[in-house]
């Protein structure tokens, strides 16, 4: 069984269906039958000094793109069509080098075939696989020979220069979290998970990045729908001497006082190692002065309000080309011409910047300072690892919001507003009679 990442695609609860984007300048090749023969990677690298240069057809300089079209798992077939959509959308409207699509039915026993059918064609750089284990068989190839973005992550040793790592690991934004909250001077951290094995990738990540940040981690909470370990969430004590007076539980009438929680010492946070559906479970039992923070599997975009109300002030990060409509990079590229769920459209949003990547290393093969402003977030090189900074938002009025976006929002309340104001006042202005 392949496995493949970004939370990634349980996201691939695929409801809408999108049709394939073609242009001229496309073309599908396959893997032949005798791609079977290639075994899954391992540590070792592999050779293929034996076999033959295969047969070019109609060689030309064009980018590749290996994927999992015809993968007997239709999630993933799906996931890999609205890369594709997302690729061939950034080369038309960049007007770079055609592009050549690979489709693989098993990336792990085809990856390597179908990578040097695409450079006897003439390909000048690679985008794929996709799978985690597709891109491990990659990864032990010794004869990888020119720039190649793998569009997932893995473990083993990186034997080429040639070969970089791109995807939307959310074990990166939960490390971003740590990050922020540090930066928002909080120390304390209470990680809530709920137990799946994503759920505890979250959790460990931003444990170990928010440890080597200097904060301290004051428990680790396993909601598994029992309410009652939320009511009384461990959080670090008020420093002696400096606890809040409690306030009188009594009106001037003597009638009782219905009070809150009591606030939470400043410096505590709390880590939703959640996905959107538990954490709209969680988040209304956390105390309203505890700061909360998440990564982007809690936003499934600002169509449902209700829903995003029981968010309520949750801090994530998410990429630009679903936060900010005007980002300049994201103003750039079309749209899908169906619409997407969010999880899905942040797929088509890999596949634009996976094609602006590809196409900045053919043209410029060390990729070591490349730095682009994509619209899955600032991405930059680190060695052969292209990492990604979403932005920072949070929900609000039922919306998830960023800084800029919540002023501007506020900006239209206020000048819609003072319209109405000033229609109310001309209407009830006495008329002017000679």
């Amino acid at each position: 069984m392949q496995r493949f990442s970004f939370g990634f695609l349980c996201l691939v609860a695929l409801y809408v269906s999108v049709n394939a984007y073609a242009t001229p300048d496309v073309r599908i090749v396959s893997a032949p039958v005798a791609a079977s023969s290639v075994q899954a990677a391992s540590a070792v690298a592999i050779a293929v000094p034996a076999l033959p240069m295969p047969v070019a057809d109609n060689p030309a300089p064009h980018i590749a793109l290996l994927l999992p079209l015809k993968s007997k798992s239709s999630a993933l077939a799906r996931a890999a069509e609205v890369v594709q959509q997302g690729f061939l959308t950034a080369s038309t409207v960049q007007r770079g080098l055609p592009v050549r699509v690979y489709a693989s039915t098993d990336e792990t026993k085809e990856v390597i075939t179908l990578y040097r059918q695409a450079v006897a064609n003439g390909a000048v750089a690679v985008a794929g696989p996709l799978t985690r284990d597709g891109v491990a068989a990659l990864t032990a190839y010794s004869g990888i020979t020119i720039p190649t973005v793998a569009l997932n992550t893995t473990d083993l040793p990186k034997i080429s220069h040639n070969l970089y790592f791109f995807g939307l690991p959310v074990e990166h934004e939960a490390r971003q979290i740590a990050l922020l909250a540090a930066n928002a001077k909080l120390r304390n951290a209470t990680i809530i998970s709920t137990g799946t094995p994503l759920s505890k990738r979250l959790a460990a990540a931003f444990a170990e990045e928010w440890k080597g940040l200097g904060g301290t981690v004051t428990a680790e909470v396993l909601f598994n729908d029992d309410f009652s370990v939320l009511s009384n969430l461990p959080v670090a004590p008020w420093p002696a001497g400096t606890e809040p007076k409690p306030a009188s539980s009594v009106e001037e009438t003597g009638e009782p006082l219905r009070q809150g929680p009591p606030p939470i010492a400043p410096g505590n946070m709390a880590f939703l190692a959640a996905d959107h559906e538990k954490a709209r479970l969680i988040r209304p039992y956390l105390n309203p002065t505890l700061p909360v923070y998440a990564t982007s599997l809690i936003f499934k975009g600002n169509a449902n309000t209700l829903a995003n109300f029981d968010l309520n002030e949750i801090h994530f990060v998410d990429m630009p080309w679903l936060l900010q409509p005007d980002h300049p990079a994201v103003m750039i590229y079309p749209q899908s011409t169906t619409l997407l769920e969010p999880e899905v459209d942040r797929l088509y949003a890999l596949g634009i910047d996976a094609y602006r990547l590809a196409n900045t290393l053919q043209a410029n093969p060390d990729g070591r300072a490349l730095m682009l402003d994509g619209v899955t977030g600032r991405i930059h090189s680190s060695g052969q690892q292209f990492l990604r900074e979403p932005i920072p938002a949070f929900f609000r009025h039922g919306l998830g919001l960023t800084t800029e976006t919540l002023a501007a929002l506020n900006a239209a309340k206020a000048a819609a507003k003072a319209a109405a104001i000033q229609a109310e006042n001309a209407a009830s202005a006495p008329s002017q009679t000679p």
